[in-house]
C-alpha cells in the first residue's frame, strides 16, 4: 500500500473495525465456544466462510452511507413510507436493548470472576460509557471501542495455550456431518449470532458521523475487509480452543455465560489461562459491542425524530440522543444489576434479531438496488448479493425460531 492510499486509509478506517470487533459480542462468543465443545472443529469451516458474507453485507451499508450521506432508517421512510421506517426502528430498538442486557450481562460475569458484585461492576461501566458519551467527539469514541475491543486478541493467546493437535484438527474440519440437526442448528446459531440487524444501522451512521464520502469507498471497503477477518479470527480461535479442550473430552456442558466457559476450560488451561484471559477477552467484546449497540439505538431514534444525533454535537444541543443514551444504560444496568434471570429475555432477543434480519436485509438490498448509476448493485453481483442475504436471513430465521423449542 503506498503511502498515499495508506494515509487514506487510516483516515478513513474506524467504522468497519469497530463494528466488526462488536459483532464478536458476548453471545457471539459463547455461541462459538459452544460450537467447538459440542464438535470439536467440525464448525471451524464455517466461521471462514463468514468473512466473505460478513463483507459483501457489511460493504452495502458503507456504500449507502458514502453514497447518500443518509441513515438507513431515513433511507427506508423516504422510499418505502413511514410505517416500514417505525417498523424497522421499534424492532431494532428492542434488539438493541436485548442485547444491551446481554452484554452487561457478560460484563457482570467477568466482574464476578474477579470478586466484583454485579452492582458494583454496574455502576463502573455504565459510568465509563456515561463519561466517555458525554466528554468525547465521535472520532475519540471510534478511538476508545478499538483500544477496547484490542483485548479480544487474547483469545488468540488461549488458542497457543489450548494446544490443538493438527491432525486432528485437519481430520475434524474436514468432517462434517450435514445430516444431523442439532448440528445444522449450530450452523445456523453462528450464522445468527454474526450477521446482526444493528450492525447495519450502526455502520452507516457512524460512516456519515466520519463525513466519509464516494471518493473513500475503496478505502472504506478495506476497512470494512479487514474487520471481517479479524472478528472471524477471533470466532475461529474461541472455537478452536474449546474445541481442543472440552471437544476433545467430551465435556460439552451448558456454556451459556462467561464463568460457566471460564470454569469449564480452566482444568485444561490453569487459572491464568481459563479465567483472567476469558475474561479480559470478554470484556472487550462485551464493552465494545455495548458501546455500538447504545449507539446504534440513541442515533436511529434521533434519526426518526429529525433530532440531532451525533457525538460531535454537545448534549445541550442533542438532548434527545444523549438522553436517550443515558436512559438505555441506567435502565439495562439496573435490571442486570438486580440479579434477575435473563436467560429468557436472551431467547426472545435471539428471536427477534432472525426474524428481523429478512427485513433489515431485504431492504439494504433494495436501497443498493436503487443508487446512482455508478454505485447501484447490479448485474452478477446483485445476484450474489441475493443469494447470500436470502440464506443469511433463511439460517437466521431457523436459528431463532428453533432456539424456542431446544
Amino acid at each position: 500500500m503506498k503511502k498515499g492510499r495508506l494515509g487514506r486509509f487510516l483516515a478513513v478506517a474506524g467504522p468497519g473495525l469497530v463494528v466488526m470487533l462488536a459483532d464478536t459480542d458476548a453471545g457471539s462468543v459463547i455461541t462459538a465456544a459452544q460450537s467447538g465443545a459440542a464438535w470439536g472443529y467440525r464448525l471451524l469451516w464455517l466461521q471462514l466462510l463468514l468473512i466473505p458474507v460478513l463483507y459483501v453485507v457489511q460493504e452495502l451499508t458503507v456504500r449507502l452511507g458514502t453514497v447518500t450521506g443518509q441513515g438507513h432508517a431515513h433511507l427506508i421512510s423516504r422510499h418505502f413510507g413511514k410505517f416500514w421506517a417505525w417498523f424497522s426502528v421499534s424492532t431494532l430498538l428492542v434488539c438493541c436493548l436485548g442485547a444491551l442486557l446481554t452484554e452487561l450481562a457478560g460484563l457482570a460475569g467477568v466482574g464476578a470472576l474477579l470478586g466484583l458484585s454485579a452492582p458494583l461492576t454496574m455502576v463502573l461501566v455504565v459510568g465509563a460509557l456515561l463519561a466517555m458519551a458525554y466528554s468525547q467527539a465521535y472520532l475519540t469514541v471510534e478511538r476508545i471501542a478499538m483500544a477496547i475491543g484490542a483485548f479480544e486478541l487474547v483469545f488468540l493467546v488461549v488458542v497457543v495455550l489450548a494446544r490443538p493437535d493438527p491432525a486432528t484438527l485437519i481430520a475434524q474440519a474436514t468432517d462434517i456431518p450435514f445430516h444431523d440437526h442439532k448440528y445444522l442448528y449450530l450452523i445456523a446459531a453462528n450464522i445468527g449470532a454474526v450477521i446482526m440487524p444493528w450492525m447495519v444501522f450502526f455502520q452507516q451512521s457512524a460512516v456519515i458521523e466520519k463525513k466519509l464520502t464516494p471518493d473513500d469507498l475503496p478505502a472504506a471497503r478495506m476497512d470494512t475487509i479487514l474487520g471481517a477477518v479479524l472478528t472471524q479470527v477471533i470466532m475461529a480461535a474461541v472455537l478452536v480452543a474449546t474445541g481442543a479442550t472440552l471437544g476433545q473430552s467430551g465435556q460439552s456442558g451448558d456454556l451459556d455465560t462467561v464463568a460457566r466457559i471460564a470454569e469449564a476450560i480452566t482444568p485444561f488451561l490453569g487459572e491464568f489461562g481459563g479465567k483472567l484471559l476469558f475474561g479480559l477477552g470478554m470484556t472487550g467484546a462485551a464493552l465494545v459491542a455495548a458501546i455500538v449497540v447504545t449507539l446504534t439505538a440513541a442515533r436511529t431514534l434521533g434519526e426518526m425524530l429529525g433530532v440531532k444525533c451525533s457525538l460531535d454535537d454537545q448534549p445541550r444541543d442533542a438532548p434527545w440522543f444523549y438522553g436517550a443514551y443515558t436512559a438505555a444504560l441506567i435502565v439495562c444496568g439496573l435490571v442486570v444489576a438486580s440479579g434477575v434471570n435473563l436467560v429468557s429475555l436472551s431467547v426472545g432477543v435471539q428471536v427477534m434479531n432472525a426474524l428481523l434480519l429478512p427485513f433489515v436485509l431485504g431492504f439494504l438490498y433494495l436501497l443498493a438496488r436503487r443508487l446512482p448509476a455508478p454505485f447501484r448493485l447490479r448485474g452478477a453481483h446483485a445476484v450474489v448479493c441475493a443469494g447470500i442475504i436470502a440464506l443469511a436471513s433463511l439460517f437466521g430465521v431457523y436459528s431463532g425460531v428453533a432456539g424456542l423449542f431446544e
